[in-house]
C-alpha cells in the first residue's frame, strides 16, 4: 500500500478525554459487535441503542453491518440508508461536544438534517442522537441519581454538568418511547466525589443497571473489571451481576493496554454479553496481548466465593486449596488504620523519652505512646507490617504486595501499612514473612486484588499454615497437589520476591 494515500480511520486517532471517559477504538467496537447473533444485521426491524455515545463508533459500525445485511431486502442504497438511520439506530450523547462528534461520525454531518447528512429524512438537527443538558438533583450535597458531589459539579451554564441523561431519570424508557433489541456502549467510569486527591466514585454500574431496566434482548457494555470483587460503591452491583444467569459471556482483559493503548486502568477492563433468553453458566474468555484461549463455560460464582474469579486456569488451583477447609489468613490481617493514624501523620525525626518507632509514609519517625488511637496492646508485641498499596503496574508478572517488614516491639504504623499478627516471637513472624513472599501466597491474593489498594479482604483465599515451621513454594505445591502446568500458570502472573 502506498503510504502517501493512507487515510486512517479518524476514530482510531482520537485522544481520550480522560481515564474516566474513554473513546472506544473501532477495532474494539467491532470485536464487541461480533458476539451478537448475525441475524440481527439482516433484520430491518431490529433497533440499536448506544446510551453513552462519545464518538458514535458503535452506531457507525452497526450501520455498516446493516447496510450489507439489508441490501437484498432494500436494494436502493439511499432508501436503505434512510431506513437504517431513521428507524434502527439511536444514541444518547454524554456531552454536547460528543453529540456533535457522534453525529458527524454517523450521519457525516454534525446536524442530522444538514446539507451533507447521508440521511434525507430527519427533520431536526439532533436526529436520533440526542443530547439534552441535564442538571443534577442535589440532596444533602450529593446528586440523588449519580452520587456526584455538589461542591465539585454544581456549576454555571457555561460548563458541562456531567449529569448524564441516561442515568438521571427514573424512567429511561421514556427517552425514546420504544423497545430495543440491542443496547451497547462504553459508559463513563467514575466521577470525582470531592474526597482527597484523586478520590472518585464509580458510576459505570449505574449505566448497566439502567440498561437492564430497559429489558433489551442483548446488552453489551465495556466497563472496568474491578467490579469482580466489589470495592467502593460496587458490592451491591457485583452481587446483582454475579447472581444474574443472563450473563452469557465475559471477555476479560487484565491489561488495559490490550484494548485501550496507552491507558492503565488498574484491574483491567472487560465487556460482557447480557442475553435476556440465556440461563445457566457463562462463557469466560481470558485475553493476553489481544488474543484469547478457548473459553471456559463455568458458573460466575465458585462455591463458597462472593467474587468472580477472572482466570479460567485459576479455578482448579483454588478448588484444591479450598478443599483443605483451613482457616483464612485474613484472621491475622488488620483493617485499615491499624493504630488509628492517617497516612499524613508524621512522627518526630529523633527519638525522645518513652518514644516508640512509627513506620510512616516516607520512612520512620517517633511518637509518644499516647498518640496511638487504637490497638495499643500491639505496640509491645512483634508484628509484620506490609504496605497498603501494591508496587508496579498491571503488566504481568506482578509482585502483588510490597516487601513485608518485621516491626519490633515498641513500634506502630500509620495507615500507609496494615498489620499482620501480632506474634509470640520473631521465629514465627519470620516464617510468616517467608510464606508471604511465596508465589503461592501472592497468587491467591491476585485472584481478588484488582486495584493498587491491598485491603484486608484481598487475603481471603490465602489459607493459614502452621507457622512453627517454614513454608516455601515447593512445599506448598506438594501439600496442595499443584501440578507442573498449574505452577507455570502461577509463574505467568506472579514474579519472584527476591531480596534486593
Amino acid at each position: 500500500m502506498n503510504e502517501t494515500n493512507y487515510n486512517p480511520d479518524v476514530l482510531s486517532c482520537l485522544a481520550n478525554l480522560s481515564n474516566d471517559e474513554v473513546f472506544t477504538p473501532p477495532v474494539l467496537a467491532n470485536q464487541v459487535l461480533d458476539i451478537l447473533p448475525k441475524e440481527l444485521w439482516s433484520n430491518k426491524e431490529s433497533r440499536f441503542l448506544d446510551p453513552v455515545s462519545k464518538s458514535g463508533v458503535f452506531l457507525r459500525e452497526i450501520a455498516k453491518r446493516l447496510m450489507v445485511g439489508l441490501e437484498n431486502q432494500i436494494p436502493d442504497m439511499q432508501e436503505r440508508i434512510n431506513h437504517i438511520y431513521k428507524n434502527q439506530l439511536f444514541g444518547i450523547a454524554i456531552t454536547e461536544l460528543t453529540s456533535l462528534l457522534s453525529r458527524r461520525s454517523v450521519y457525516c454531518s454534525k446536524t442530522a438534517n444538514g446539507k451533507y447528512s447521508v440521511c434525507e429524512t430527519f427533520e431536526n438537527e439532533q436526529g436520533n442522537i440526542l443530547f439534552d443538558r441535564i442538571e443534577h438533583n442535589w440532596q444533602n450535597g450529593k446528586c440523588s441519581y449519580c452520587g456526584a458531589s455538589q461542591e465539585v459539579y454544581s456549576r454555571g451554564d457555561d460548563l458541562e454538568t456531567y449529569a448524564y441523561q441516561f442515568i438521571h431519570t427514573d424512567k429511561p424508557e421514556n427517552i425514546f418511547n420504544m423497545k430495543f433489541d440491542v443496547i451497547v456502549g462504553n459508559p463513563p467510569y467514575q466521577l470525582s466525589d470531592g474526597g482527597a486527591q484523586s478520590s472518585a466514585t464509580p458510576i459505570y454500574n449505574l449505566f448497566v443497571q439502567q440498561a437492564i431496566k430497559l429489558n433489551p434482548r442483548y446488552l453489551i457494555m465495556i466497563i472496568p473489571a474491578r467490579w469482580y470483587s466489589g470495592g467502593k460503591g460496587l458490592d451491591e452491583f457485583r452481587g446483582e451481576l454475579l447472581n444474574d444467569d443472563r450473563i452469557a459471556e465475559i471477555h476479560d482483559f487484565p491489561e488495559t493496554s490490550d484494548v485501550f493503548p496507552g491507558l492503565n486502568i488498574r484491574g483491567g477492563v472487560c465487556y460482557f454479553l447480557w442475553e435476556k433468553a440465556h440461563t445457566g453458566n457463562c462463557k469466560v474468555y481470558n485475553y493476553k496481548q489481544g488474543a484469547s484461549d478457548l473459553p471456559a463455560t463455568r458458573p460466575l460464582l465458585e462455591k463458597g466465593s462472593e467474587i468472580f474469579i477472572r482466570y479460567n486456569d485459576a479455578i482448579g488451583i483454588l478448588r484444591k486449596v479450598i478443599k483443605f477447609n483451613e482457616k483464612p489468613f485474613l484472621e491475622i490481617v488488620s483493617t485499615q488504620k491499624p493504630f488509628g493514624l492517617r497516612t499524613y501523620v508524621q512522627g518526630q525525626k529523633s527519638q525522645f523519652t518513652n518514644s516508640i518507632k512509627l513506620y510512616q509514609n516516607g520512612g520512620i519517625g517517633y511518637v509518644s505512646k499516647d498518640e496511638i488511637i487504637k490497638n495499643k496492646s500491639w505496640i509491645d508485641e512483634i508484628k509484620i507490617i506490609v504496605p497498603r498499596s501494591s508496587p508496579g503496574s498491571d503488566v504481568y508478572p506482578h509482585q502483588v504486595i510490597g516487601w513485608p517488614i518485621l516491626a519490633e516491639k515498641k513500634s506502630a504504623c500509620t495507615e500507609t501499612y496494615i498489620v499482620i499478627g501480632p506474634f509470640k516471637n520473631e521465629s514465627i513472624a519470620s516464617n510468616v514473612m517467608t510464606y508471604m513472599r511465596t508465589k503461592f501466597f501472592r497468587f491467591l491474593m491476585i485472584l481478588i486484588k484488582n486495584t493498587q489498594d491491598v485491603p484486608r479482604r484481598v487475603y481471603s483465599f490465602v489459607p493459614m499454615q502452621d507457622f512453627n515451621e517454614s513454608w516455601f513454594d515447593e512445599k506448598l505445591y506438594k501439600k496442595y497437589g499443584i501440578t507442573y502446568e498449574e505452577v507455570k500458570f502461577i509463574d505467568l502472573l506472579v514474579r519472584p520476591m527476591d531480596l534486593e
